[in-house]
């Protein structure tokens, strides 16, 4: 691991909720394809199958912001444990309805239960603002948790998936439940490092979504997760009409890898300047990457195009979380982070049901399509509230990049 990087973790109690934290978040990257994979082994009904995993990502993004308001307000040790209590019993009801033939309506109410698992990724982003806030190692910090998140979905899916065919239907879901408690609980029962709760005043207060800097950010992920859910779901039907249907898992991976190796080099990296443009020219990035998709032709080349797309995806995210720390209150800081998430699950559910959508109409390359106008949408909400995100919010002291960039003028 490079320097910068082992750096971060000379900090006591560091070392212990990042592991929680990976344990924690591959979850949210096995819970949905393995609900799918276990309905379609157990009913042969893709149609239910693929409901169900919406709601289930429709349930988090509707609970996962009002869960992580309670987490700013009360601390993590007190909303998460609940919080994890109820989709861990959901999580059960749904194994235990898919095995014994249910009714359907059970499945649907359980798996709008599971929705309530929290986002843990905000959780420890939030531990390591408040160990590096206002420092260059809180960028680092936000690039190696972007780095964690594509590695879990480069391998969650693949372990999901692998069991629920190789060993039982259940084993995909019943794994991720238990990488959940065992995450959860082990970073909730590390206090020292936990952020100090903001108990809202009596006037005042309300949700971070009034800030209009993360308005923008919010509905900007929107038209960006709608990429993702679309290239997903188109890749997996091109390399079925290709006829190796079973490489698109690999395909998919090189795409999460190219985010990975960007997050990686651009968290050793310090910048001057605005973030905001930064942030803007990612979204660039990201719509640009998507034309090459519509001239694919064979899974080799789909491969090295995905690969290219993927490059822009950590450092925007990185980018945005620290833009987030300049828009949103400090007292507010998980929620605001929450609701970016939340935005990408509302866009991914949009993309893949739009792609679905076209593939059934006029084939998979045609598919490719969608996530090229989503990227579009991405670049047009960017530009039009390029000026909210200069304005950040009163009192925030300075963000990462501001820090960085005195301290370069000052050495200079």
């Amino acid at each position: 691991m490079p320097s910068p990087y082992r750096a971060l973790f000379a900090a006591p109690g560091s070392k212990g909720f990042s592991a929680a934290g990976f344990l924690g978040r591959i979850p949210v990257s096995m819970m949905g394809i393995g609900v799918i994979t276990m309905i379609s082994q157990l009913t042969g009904r893709y149609g239910l199958a693929g409901a169900l995993s919406a709601t289930v990502a429709l349930s988090a993004a509707v609970a996962g912001p009002q869960v992580s308001r309670l987490v700013d307000q009360y601390g993590q040790r007190r909303a998460l444990r609940p919080a994890t209590l109820i989709s861990l019993t959901a999580a059960a009801l749904l194994l235990g309805a898919a095995h014994y033939g249910w009714p359907d309506w059970v499945l649907f109410v359980a798996c709008v239960g599971i929705g309530c698992v929290p986002s843990v990724g905000a959780m420890i982003r939030a531990r390591w603002a408040a160990l590096y806030r206002g420092t260059p190692q809180l960028h680092t910090a936000y690039s190696f948790e972007s780095v964690v998140d594509e590695v879990c979905f480069i391998f969650g899916p693949i372990i999901s998936i692998g069991l629920s065919t190789v060993w039982f239907p259940e084993a995909g879901p019943l794994l991720a439940a238990c990488f959940l408690a065992v995450g959860v609980f082990s970073l909730t029962s590390q206090r020292a490092t936990e952020p100090e709760p903001h108990p809202r005043e009596r006037k005042g207060g309300g949700s971070a979504m009034r800030a209009p800097g993360l308005q923008v950010l919010v509905a900007t992920f929107v038209a960006t997760g709608a990429i993702f859910g679309a290239v997903d779901v188109v890749t997996v039907a091109f390399a079925d009409e290709q006829g190796h249907k079973a490489a698109a898992s690999i395909v998919l991976a090189v795409y999460a890898a190219g985010s990975c190796v960007a997050g990686m080099v651009f968290g050793l990296l310090h910048f001057a300047g605005a973030p905001e443009r930064r942030w803007l020219l990612g979204v660039c990035a990201m719509a640009v990457s998507m034309i090459p998709l519509l001239l694919v032709g064979n899974l080799p080349f789909l491969a090295v195009a995905l690969f290219v797309a993927g490059l822009s995806i950590a450092p925007t995210m990185i980018t945005t979380m620290s833009l987030i720390e300049e828009h949103v209150p400090r007292a507010q800081l998980t929620e605001g982070m929450t609701w970016v998430s939340t935005g990408l699950t509302a866009g991914v559910a949009l993309g893949s049901s739009t792609a679905g959508w076209v593939i059934d109409a006029a084939g998979a390359r045609a598919g490719y399509g969608v996530p090229a106008v989503a990227g579009t949408v991405a670049v047009a909400v960017g530009f039009l509230g390029f000026r909210r995100l200069k304005r950040p919010a009163p009192g925030r002291g300075g963000s990462v990049e501001q820090h960085s960039e005195r301290k370069e003028r000052h050495v200079a």
